[in-house]
Order: C-alpha cells, then sequence, then structure tokens
C-alpha cells in the first residue's frame, strides 16, 4: 500500500548459497550467503521461454538485505525493478542481487588473498547455481551486470576478465581513475591515525568495532582505504600493503603501481577484445560526485569507445554520488532489451 510499500508483481525469491570457494576465507566471514533472483510476470506467464539474467550488484559495506532499504519520498530498488518490467514495458529478464560484503566493508568483486574469492565466487558459483535453478538464456549474449560504486566498479572489471561469461554491463558512478577518486584521501587517513590511534590500522579496527559504527567523521576513510588495500595490493600470506607510508603520507610507487592496475581505465586496452564482444555498455555518473568518479566515467568510456566497444550509453546528470538509485531502472533497461 502506497506510499508505504509496493505489492510486487512479480516476486523476490531468496536463496541462502553455501559457497566452496568463500569457506575458509581470510576474514572468517560467512561461506553461506543469501541470494536474492527477482522473477518477473513474464516468467510464470510464458512458460516455454527462457530469459536474460541481469546481476545487480552492490557499493561498498552494501549488504543484500539493503536492496528493500526506502529513502523518503522514493521507491525502494526491489519496486523499482518490479514497476519497470510490469508497468514500464521493459522485456523480461531475471534480476540477481548477489551479496559480495566482507568484514572490511567490500570485496570489489575480486579475488584477493585479504578478502578472499569473490570473483570466482561469483562467477563459479552464483552464475552457474542461476542458470541451473532458473530457466535462462545462459549464453554470455544474453547475461549483463550492473551496479553502483563499488558495485559499479565491478560491472566494469568482471565482463573484461570474463567475457565467456557476461555480455553487457552497466556501471553507475563506478571506481575509476583512481588517482582522483582514492589518492585525495590517503592524506586524510594518515592524519587520521596519527592523531587518534598512533599510526596504527590495528588500533583503528579495534576501536572501529567496540561502538557503534560511522560515529566518527574520519571512519569512512579509514575504513575505504584499507578496504582497497585488502583487494588491491594484499599479499599471498594474506598481509596487506598500504600505498603510503602511515608517518608521513608518501606515496610507495610500488604498491601504488599495484592499485593501478587494477583501475578500470587503465584495465581497459589490456582488455580491448573482451570490450569489443559485449553487446551493451551503460556508463553514467553525477556531475557533483564527491570523488570525481563523473570523470572516471568519461575517461573509461572513452577507453571502451577506443577499444571498439559496440553500442555505448553515457550520461552526466545533475547529482552527488549517493541516492540515485533511480538510475538503476534505465541501466537494466538498456541491458535487458540488448541481451534478448
Amino acid at each position: 500500500m502506497e506510499p508505504w510499500s509496493r505489492e510486487l508483481a512479480g516476486r523476490i525469491e531468496e536463496h541462502a548459497l553455501e559457497s566452496e570457494l568463500l569457506r575458509g576465507n581470510p576474514l572468517g566471514d560467512p561461506h553461506l550467503r543469501p541470494l536474492w533472483v527477482y522473477v518477473p510476470p513474464a516468467y510464470d506467464a510464458e512458460p516455454d521461454r527462457p530469459l536474460p539474467a541481469i546481476y545487480l550488484i552492490q557499493g561498498m559495506t552494501g549488504q543484500v538485505d539493503m536492496w528493500r532499504n526506502r529513502t523518503a519520498f522514493r521507491p525502494n530498488v526491489t519496486e523499482l525493478v518490479d514497476r519497470l518490467f510490469t508497468d514500464e514495458g521493459c522485456p523480461p529478464a531475471l534480476v540477481v542481487f548477489v551479496d559480495c560484503w566482507t568484514s572490511y566493508g567490500g570485496s570489489q568483486f575480486l579475488d584477493s588473498p585479504g578478502t578472499g574469492r569473490y570473483h570466482s565466487y561469483l562467477c563459479e558459483e552464483v552464475v552457474p547455481f542461476v542458470d541451473a535453478t532458473y530457466r535462462t538464456l545462459a549464453g554470455p549474449e544474453h547475461r549483463g551486470i550492473a551496479g553502483k560504486s563499488s558495485g559499479g566498479y565491478g560491472a566494469m572489471v568482471t565482463p573484461m576478465l570474463r567475457p565467456d561469461l557476461f555480455g553487457g554491463l552497466a556501471t553507475h558512478s563506478g571506481d575509476a581513475l583512481f588517482e582522483l577518486c582514492y589518492l585525495p584521501e590517503f592524506p586524510q587517513a594518515v592524519r587520521a591515525l596519527r592523531d587518534h590511534y598512533d599510526g596504527s590500522y590495528d588500533a583503528f579496527w579495534e576501536d572501529f568495532r567496540s561502538r557503534p559504527a560511522f560515529t566518527k567523521g574520519y571512519d569512512h576513510v579509514l575504513l575505504n582505504t584499507w578496504a582497497m588495500a585488502a583487494c588491491y595490493s594484499a599479499n599471498e600470506d594474506g598481509s596487506i600493503d598500504l600505498p603510503f607510508d602511515v608517518d608521513t603520507g608518501i606515496l610507495r610507487d610500488d604498491v601504488w603501481e599495484r592499485w593501478l592496475a587494477w583501475d578500470p581505465v587503465r584495465m581497459a586496452p589490456k582488455h580491448a577484445e573482451a570490450l569489443r564482444g559485449l553487446r551493451a555498455v551503460y556508463v553514467d555518473a553525477g556531475t557533483r560526485d564527491e570523488w570525481f568518479l563523473d570523470l572516471g566515467a568519461e575517461a573509461f568510456r572513452r577507453e571502451a569507445e577506443q577499444a571498439g566497444a559496440r553500442d555505448v550509453f553515457f550520461e552526466l546528470f545533475d547529482a552527488k554520488h549517493g541516492g540515485i538509485e533511480y538510475r538503476y531502472p534505465g541501466a537494466i533497461r538498456f541491458l535487458a532489451e540488448r541481451l534478448q
């Protein structure tokens, strides 16, 4: 009953996926993971028709039940998805809500000895489960991936790494151009460590986990910087190298280069063949994004087009980084129309 909720015409089916790849991960995070699948009305109405699947992944600190969070005067994401396929004439598709949360806040949807095998979990366990459980068009040309922020990052890099699985992507304000979105926070992290934790990340984590999260102004910077290092510059033994000296902030060039190797803008030329093979590329960002991800979006768009990607949609719109869930339906429609 609006405005409190919308009864879905389709349905969300909730699964618990037991992951062998995440079992025994370095952080001791659960290997039993929630997985939601939105099933549109057409799935039951046309029982002989297989559907494309679009994987929707979350930003940093996201966990799957947050898709039902509500903002004042706005429908939540599950309602937006349902409205798209029931009231707005979008060609039917399954929408798969994937959880790749870690106790550092996120995984960037990569395999890392610092966090666990989340890229492999998505590609080798989630995708086969969905194809085995639902009536899907199982080829890569019928499978897309979309997300915002760190989810937008995952949506950019996953098809480059696995073009055999994904044929379309949509990124909203995805992490890109690392020198703009990450580097400015390094001196803030150094100051926060110096002023409050004697330069020790261990002391930060002990404090952070002893109180309500994000009750101190520097929590986000410290958490995000460490989480990114755990994804981009962890060592085989699980230890994590920071890209700067914690006492002075001097950049550690060798570690920073390891981060840059994971920048989607820099990855694109090396994965040009994969980008050329995509059926759909959707890129957008807010012009007032606090992490300058509008510039990263422009840079990635240019690299994708130079690589020969076809059917590239690009748009900058008046917004900051947060509160842009209303952009998701347009991206899902873009993919659904092209992955039929």
